[in-house]
């Protein structure tokens, strides 16, 4: 009997731990990959985390003291925190891998975009990142310690309420009219635009020589700040996402996650 109990236990080990039982693999981590929204897809964070991606976007709503994830008003339901959505299940897959979201991987950024009330948004966001503090990049005094997960603000972001937090558990995300901002990259990570403001050409045909060297020279300057780059509202296509590659950008914006990872693992 003990035999069969061994040899019982023996198989539910290998199968916890063999990444490869049923042909499965760890996905590969993609550093450059952003899910664009991603809470629109089937299974919000694991469709992109299955794919490898480095990034992910959650639009959140600020109702009844509860941070709801949707991207307009009347989609908000109760269920959809995130808490159940992007929080705890970030937290299980960093306490499993030891201490990474991708085992041995590199750091996931988590992109939250306000929809509304900033400041009171915010208050609630660092009072539930503070029950997952060990998973997260913070900042206090000044000192930068990493973590699993980097969280970046964006859309109605309360800059000054965000800064004199201490610690602080988020950074903010920027535009190009920060490109030349003295904040410290621990507070600006990220700087993020509109493509269509800044750039004619939309992945049909070839980008012109100008675009392309200003293109080249945005990144040049976003990265001697110690900053990352991000375009969104750029068009879902390979030429695109060629372009933003070879020229440095950062987070690659993409709703069609399987594309993009499929793009990304060919370059790497």
């Amino acid at each position: 009997m003990s035999r069969v109990i061994f040899g019982l236990s023996l198989m539910w080990s290998v199968a916890i731990l063999s990444p490869a039982i049923g042909g499965e693999q760890a996905p590969v981590p993609l550093p450059h990959a952003h899910a664009h929204n991603d809470y629109c897809h089937e299974r919000p964070l694991l469709d992109a985390l299955d794919q490898g991606f480095g990034s992910v976007e959650a639009d959140i709503f600020l109702v009844d003291g509860q941070l709801l994830v949707a991207h307009n008003r009347p989609d908000v339901r109760p269920e959809r925190t995130l808490e159940s959505l992007y929080l705890a299940p970030l937290a299980e897959r960093v306490h499993a891998n030891g201490g990474r979201v991708y085992r041995d991987g590199p750091v996931v950024t988590l992109l939250i975009d306000f929809k509304n009330d900033g400041a009171a948004t915010w208050q609630v966001l660092h009072e539930t990142l503070q029950r997952h503090k060990e998973i997260f990049t913070r900042v206090e005094d000044g000192r930068v310690v990493e973590g699993a997960v980097t969280v970046v603000i964006s859309g109605d972001r309360p800059l000054k309420e965000i800064e004199a937090t201490s610690p602080r558990y988020a950074g903010i995300d920027g535009r190009l009219t920060d490109l030349d901002s003295d904040a410290p990259a621990h507070l600006l990570p990220l700087i993020s635009d509109h493509w269509g403001r800044h750039f004619k050409w939309r992945g049909k045909g070839s980008m012109s020589e100008e675009e392309r060297q200003k293109l080249r020279d945005i990144v040049e300057k976003v990265h001697r700040r110690g900053r990352r780059l991000r375009f969104w509202a750029t068009p879902d296509v390979e030429p695109m996402w060629r372009e933003l590659y070879a020229a440095g950008v950062d987070l690659i914006n993409t709703d069609n996650l399987a594309g993009l990872a499929e793009f990304l693992r060919k370059q790497d």
